[in-house]
């Protein structure tokens, strides 16, 4: 009885709009507000939230950014602004937010893709595969990411790290990237030998230093400095107890 009760008076509200303008709204608003305390009496109440698609870290940045309490009345959420809400969060890239009579609330997002961390004026942020930042995101959490450095990268990060990522060995030794005068790229490695990388043509010189490595074991066996920002020559500078040596590009190779 108390149900068919609410959705008459609601029906009632709704007639009383159409009639009398901002009046009625005004009406409308205060007898949906007993609405909403006649639906919750009749049970449907906010008992269980559901997130789905988010990482738990995500998960409790996109529960405090809805502002929803246990107990609320589920009728009188207002789902786009939640929607809103929710899609303001940096972990999120989509929401939908669905109502499950009589208690529960399914927030369905799907989560940005956490792609490296960016270093740039002295602090760091996850950035996703758009290089967009994540604020949410503690870098300190995301050690396994690759990281960027440099103005311009976080921008760019997205077009040079799936290339690299096609080569295990490469990015399995490289400490970071580097953006250097936001033109190109230098890949630093975990013992701080620097390959410099040209503005244009990056994956045609990593070409180069495959077949280079294939021939010469390059990676294995250490350098200071590969330097394949001339697509004619690639110039190798050994450590110190290696002789310095420079080799032809693909066709000699």
């Amino acid at each position: 009885m108390a149900l068919a009760g609410a959705v008459a008076i609601l029906a009632l509200a709704l007639g009383v709009t159409l009639a009398t303008g901002h009046r009625g709204q005004r009406l409308a608003s205060a007898v949906t507000q007993g609405v909403d305390s006649r639906f919750g009496a009749a049970g449907f109440r906010l008992k269980t939230i559901e997130v789905q698609g988010a990482s738990s870290l995500a998960a409790a940045d996109i529960v405090k950014a809805a502002q929803i309490y246990r107990n609320q009345p589920l009728l009188g959420l207002d789902l786009a602004e939640l929607r809103r809400r929710i899609e303001s969060v940096g972990w999120v890239k989509e929401a939908r937010v669905v109502r499950l009579l009589p208690d529960t609330l399914v927030v369905a997002v799907v989560e940005r893709r956490q792609l490296a961390v960016w270093q740039h004026d002295g602090r760091q942020v996850v950035i996703d595969d758009h290089g967009h930042p994540i604020p949410e995101a503690d870098p300190a959490r995301f050690a396994t990411l690759p990281l960027v450095v440099g103005e311009g990268g976080a921008e760019h990060a997205p077009e040079i790290l799936p290339v690299i990522a096609q080569r295990p060995k490469l990015i399995g030794q490289m400490d970071a990237l580097v953006r250097v005068d936001d033109r190109r790229w230098d890949i630093r490695m975990k013992d701080g030998s620097l390959i410099q990388l040209p503005a244009d043509g990056v994956e045609n010189a990593l070409m180069q230093l495959e077949r280079l490595d294939q021939r010469s074991r390059i990676l294995e066996l250490g350098f200071d400095r590969i330097d394949l920002r001339n697509p004619d020559v690639v110039a190798v500078r050994p450590r110190q107890s290696q002789p310095t040596f420079t080799s032809p590009t693909a066709a000699g190779l």
